[in-house]
């Protein structure tokens, strides 16, 4: 019997066995991307001529392709940020690396960074990130999200909120007010014994006597005190005498005979206590702001770049004690663009530009004040947004003796050394 033919609808493209609904698809799809591809021509088109684009045929399908240089473009910047934050990044987990080897006691050798890796850290926009740190520290946050941030920020350093003058979490409006929270006054008890104390809670990096107007950042790792410290201040702004300018820097330094140059560097953990303090009765005359780089200035960075303070934003103050000269320096690092002085208001850090090598004088004597700003000891002095360094420098008799180790940690109020 001869069956009845039955018509079917064709659904082949004519000459293919493509199947009409797939052609249907792929046409909408091309569409589409030919409308995006014109849009993203007119909007570039400002920047850079458009190249033209490939077309090849696959199974009698023309597809198009943008064009390599579209899909694969590079700018120098973005080069920079991805190989200096992926280069900081293996930093890290070499200081990390170091810092077990000195746990379990094993002395670890120095090895300094060569220029081209300073160069290629210093291209990290390490201000910028800063800057965008410290907006983000501004940032109010919802009341039920407070208590999570700050726990676990407190579970990651270490911080121990039973000395916060307020241990409510719900009290700190923003990470900015969480780091500058205050103690109780017990908590830190201002040693009378001692001459100096220290401004800051932290780990003591190194001590001891200025030599050949060099002084140790960490270990076996020195930088100049003339760079430091910057050019010598002139007489009329000093409350004292110093010696001929014909001497050593360092010596020009020393107001009185007989008397040696010390210093002390103190490194603030991110979980320490922010706020720094007078570490003795002295007078402020003058400060000194140098605008600078804001790399990490943790132990395993310092002892791998050679006068990484020098690098840093720094804001110098010098003054003068019972015994000379003093000075208290508050080094900036990466997230601590802002350092905050109390009695000077006139100071901004962490500016989006700024001239390499300069600096900004300021006097506090003056024709009405030719006291310049007295400091009792322990009295509240300045801040920083995160955790940094405090480099002591001053001038004291022969006899003075610190009562420190260096890797010690020390909190402030506690006694560095006297006579």
């Amino acid at each position: 019997m001869q069956s009845r033919g039955v018509a079917v609808r064709r659904s082949t493209w004519p000459g293919t066995d493509t199947p009409l609904q797939e052609i249907s698809s792929y046409s909408l799809l091309c569409s589409c991307n030919l409308l995006v591809h014109r849009n993203l021509c007119v909007r570039a088109g400002v920047l850079w001529k458009q190249p033209p684009s490939r077309t090849f045929f696959s199974d009698r399908k023309k597809l198009h392709t943008a064009p390599v240089g579209q899909v694969f473009r590079l700018r120098p910047f973005h080069v920079l940020v991805a190989t200096g934050g992926g280069y900081a990044g293996y930093r890290k987990y070499e200081d990390y690396k170091l810092e077990q080897l000195e746990k379990r006691g094993i002395e670890v050798p120095v090895k300094l960074a060569s220029e081209w890796e300073v160069a290629l850290y210093k291209s990290v926009p390490t201000r910028l990130l800063s800057r965008a740190w410290g907006r983000l520290n501004q940032v109010e946050l919802p009341t039920w999200l407070r208590k999570p941030v700050y726990s676990l920020y407190i579970w990651t350093f270490g911080v121990n909120m039973k000395e916060a003058a307020v241990e409510d979490l719900h009290h700190y409006r923003n990470l900015s007010e969480f780091f500058r929270r205050k103690l109780k006054p017990q908590a830190r008890p201002v040693c009378c014994v001692h001459s100096v104390i220290s401004p800051s809670d932290g780990k003591i990096l190194n001590f001891g006597q200025v030599k050949n107007c060099e002084v140790e950042q960490v270990k076996g790792v020195t930088y100049s005190l003339e760079s430091f410290l910057g050019p010598r201040i002139s007489t009329e702004e000093m409350r004292f005498s110093q010696a001929p300018a014909g001497n050593s820097f360092q010596q020009q330094l020393v107001t009185k005979e007989g008397n040696e140059l010390y210093h002390c560097v103190i490194y603030l953990a991110p979980g320490d206590y922010h706020c720094f303090h007078s570490p003795t009765d002295w007078t402020v005359s003058h400060r000194r702001h140098f605008p600078g780089s804001l790399m990490s200035v943790n132990p395993g960075v310092a002892r791998w770049i050679k006068e990484l303070f020098c690098h840093n934003e720094r804001v110098v103050l010098t003054g003068d004690w019972k015994h000379g000269f003093f000075s208290l320096t508050a080094v900036g690092a990466t997230n601590v663009g802002s350092i905050r002085i109390y009695f000077d208001q006139d100071l901004h850090t962490n500016s989006p530009s700024y001239s390499k090598g300069s600096y900004n004088d300021f006097s506090f004597i003056s024709n009405n004040n030719k006291e310049g700003i007295p400091m009792r000891k322990g009295e509240h002095l300045g801040e920083f947004n995160l955790g940094s360094t405090i480099v002591l420098i001053f001038e004291a008799p022969k006899d003075f003796k610190f009562n420190l180790k260096a890797g010690q940690k020390i909190r402030f109020g506690e006694a560095l050394g006297s006579l």
